[in-house]
């Protein structure tokens, strides 16, 4: 299985891939199938359960929302995120659910959407069970999923091997890779850069002009992001009420008086905050490759454009590409699910596919992209999620900010070198997965440690 590079960056909402991009998903694949088998009219209640990452952060990340979305036949990538809380209040004052928003059925929320808070399913931390009977109470189809990071969902069956996982993952690509060695290799034999191997890859599944214009929209989403994000004024949802910040640096390094002595990072952090922001607002966001990491690539790339000398569309479609080809190797050979790995899993790689990207941007060899990523990871090690509230806010938000910045730092550190160093991509990819699993399960999305419980709510 080779993943795409649209795997990687998948446009959806907030405020998180694996809680509510996932959790949609799953909803409406499993009201798809009950259609495609004949029993979507028969269907007279649906039952929903959570379980472990999912309940304990659920509330926070929205994911009630988006599993009564789901059902109603709604996508991530299509949904209005204006139309959210309108259709929701419609749902809950009716006491109804439109199952693919033609069929309706009672739907009693607090029976029929349950938290387990001390129970986890046996595949992952982010596991869901749905449930359709009939009049008469008899089960009609049981199906459980995984959200495993990154907006990724998988059935119980597919998590197990039982299953094919999707016709366009078992499409035959002319330069297969499993680990960054293995990637490099490629490349040299065929004198290709990075970037060059994704373009061709990507163009098994679809024509060369359509990945281009794929990439430049996946551009166009995320500067879309960053801009009302740094325009929308106001406080964020949830008992923090945490004001957004990005619109207040965005009018102090504007200002004619100081515009011309403002720090480069001053840019980098108010376009992370603009993002993540908007993904805590539950706005438009492209996975990158979680959304509680949205902000780092888009911040990196508004820096590549703004700074980097000679800076062009093809570097921006340079940029996707490499970072895309980084962050399959994560998501390959470790998890980029911030249950299974901690934050290193959604920042860290955030930060990592950001170094290489820039690196590519800037015309850096495949030696010198590798040693960027590397770096980048590196120093983010260990890194935990302790979302305060099960909000994705503090200390989310500004970590999107600091992991721009490392980024940054990883590939200008790369650039002084020929691409030769000790510790390989590979080898911080495996220590990162053994990180994870030595993790503590506190500190992975369960705000049961860390900030979660030293940091006063209200």
């Amino acid at each position: 299985m080779q993943i795409s590079v649209f795997d990687i960056f998948k446009i959806g909402i907030g405020p998180s891939s694996s809680h509510t991009m996932g959790p949609m998903r799953a909803a409406s694949r499993f009201v798809a199938s009950l259609d495609a088998d004949g029993k979507l009219e028969s269907t007279q209640q649906v039952a929903v359960e959570l379980f472990g990452s999912l309940a304990l952060t659920g509330a926070g990340h929205c994911t009630d929302r988006a599993v009564l979305l789901g059902l109603e036949g709604e996508r991530p990538e299509s949904v209005d995120p204006g139309e959210v809380d309108s259709k929701l209040a419609g749902i809950r004052e009716r006491g109804k659910l439109k199952l693919l928003g033609r069929h309706e059925i009672d739907f009693d929320e607090p029976m029929n959407l349950l938290f387990h808070f001390d129970q986890v399913l046996p595949g992952h931390s982010n596991g869901m069970r749905f449930r359709a009977l009939d009049a008469a109470g008899v089960v009609l189809r049981q199906e459980d999923f995984y959200s495993i990071g990154g907006g990724f969902v998988m059935s119980a069956d597919e998590f197990n091997g039982a299953a094919d996982r999707g016709e366009d993952e078992q499409v035959v690509v002319p330069f297969p890779f499993s680990s960054s060695s293995s990637l490099l290799k490629i490349c040299r034999e065929n004198d290709l850069t990075i970037a060059e191997l994704m373009q061709r890859n990507e163009e098994a599944r679809r024509d060369g002009g359509e990945v281009r214009e794929r990439l430049l929209n996946i551009w166009s989403v995320m500067q879309a992001c960053v801009a009302r994000g740094l325009e929308t004024e106001g406080i964020l949802p949830g008992v923090l009420k945490v004001k957004r910040r990005a619109p207040g640096i965005y009018r102090d390094i504007r200002k004619p008086d100081t515009e011309k002595h403002t720090d480069v990072m001053d840019w980098v952090n108010a376009w992370a905050l603009a993002v993540n922001e908007e993904n805590a607002s539950g706005g438009r966001v492209v996975t990158a490759p979680t959304n509680g990491a949205a902000g780092v690539v888009p911040a990196v790339m508004h820096y590549y454009l703004r700074y980097g000398e000679g800076a062009d569309e093809e570097g921006i479609l340079r940029f996707l590409l490499t970072a895309g080809a980084i962050g399959t190797l994560y998501k390959k050979n470790a998890s980029i699910s911030g249950a299974e790995m901690g934050c290193q899993g959604e920042v860290g790689v955030a930060c990592s596919m950001a170094a290489g990207g820039l690196m590519a941007a800037q015309g850096g060899s495949n030696s010198q992209i590798e040693n960027a990523a590397e770096i980048g990871m590196e120093h983010n090690l260990g890194l935990t999620c302790d979302p305060i509230a099960g909000l994705v806010q503090i200390p989310c938000i500004e970590r999107n900010a600091m992991g721009a910045v490392k980024a940054i730092n990883a590939a200008r550190m790369a650039s002084r070198g020929d691409g030769s160093h000790k510790v390989s991509l590979d080898q911080v990819i495996a220590t990162m997965r053994q990180t994870g699993r030595d993790m503590s399960t506190i500190y992975k999305e369960t705000s049961q440690g860390g900030l979660a419980v030293n940091v006063i709510e209200c």
